[in-house]
């Protein structure tokens, strides 16, 4: 990893994500700072939904990052935070990509990991510009399952919750999992490296890698949030700034990752 990001690590905070946006605000950021909790006690997913886990069950953190772009330019972003965490856990775990996705790893639109259709992970990204002329700064929050995937829960309002899987599940049995601090570090040095990869080439350079690990692509889907009527269609990959193409009909249409939320239609 760089020598210019800080690592933290805390015993209990509300969010990880908070915490480094309140400091973003108050201009208090100069260089990369990862942070980890060990009891996340308010942790968040998108649209205000919770994360619940046992301390010690997850790993949750965030990494503050600032980018030589504009907000607009960084379409795509938690696409690839979800290749560089299946290439974290691959490197963690010392497991080749090809054998995690045999195991039925996958990613979900926009921000979630899979396994075997159970959430494993979570991403949440938010910041922005304080002024045109200031970089722009994303906080990248995490929340992986590590262990217990049936004491886990993970609710949120207005959605059915997903089945929790682990981290675990992924190792051979009765194999223990490495201890939370190397894999945090593996997660790092891979989000540096896929962050470095996406600030020069953007999202297209990740888009073929991103379909193959696209868990519903094919699949009918039903995209709802945001205040809208629900949109159905089949999930047909997506476009080179990852946004979702939805097949309705003899038409295709482009879903922007916003505050929506995918799941599967049957």
């Amino acid at each position: 990893m760089s020598p210019n990001c800080i690592l933290e690590r805390v015993a209990t905070t509300k969010s990880t994500n908070d915490d480094l946006l309140a400091r973003w605000r108050a201009g208090e950021l100069i260089d990369p700072v990862a942070r980890i909790a060990h009891d996340q006690t308010s942790g968040k997913g998108r649209a205000g939904r919770i994360w619940l886990s046992n301390p010690g069950d997850a790993l949750c953190f965030s990494l503050a990052y600032p980018f030589n772009k504009r907000p607009h330019e960084l379409s795509g972003l938690s696409l690839v935070i979800g290749l560089a965490v299946i290439s974290g856990i691959a490197g963690a775990l010392g497991i080749h990509e090809t054998t995690l996705h045999q195991q039925g790893l996958r990613l979900k639109w926009p921000n979630d990991l899979l396994l075997n259709n159970a959430k494993l992970g979570g991403i949440l990204i938010e910041g922005g510009q304080t002024s045109p002329s200031a970089p722009t700064w994303m906080v990248i929050g995490l929340g992986l399952n590590l262990r217990n995937a049936e004491l886990i829960q993970q609710k949120s309002e207005n959605q059915t919750a997903l089945g929790a899987a682990a981290l675990d599940q992924l190792v051979s049995h009765h194999a223990p999992i490495p201890d939370t601090e190397f894999i945090w570090l593996k997660l790092i040095e891979s989000f540096e490296r896929h962050l470095t990869q996406f600030e020069q080439h953007g999202f297209s350079y990740f888009k073929d890698s991103w379909s193959n690990w696209d868990a519903f692509n094919g699949q009918p889907v039903c995209i709802s949030g945001a205040g809208q009527e629900p949109i159905i269609g089949i999930a047909s990959g997506v476009d080179h700034s990852g946004a979702l193409v939805l097949l309705q009909h003899d038409k295709s249409i482009v879903i922007h990752a916003g505050d929506v939320s995918l799941r599967a239609q049957s």
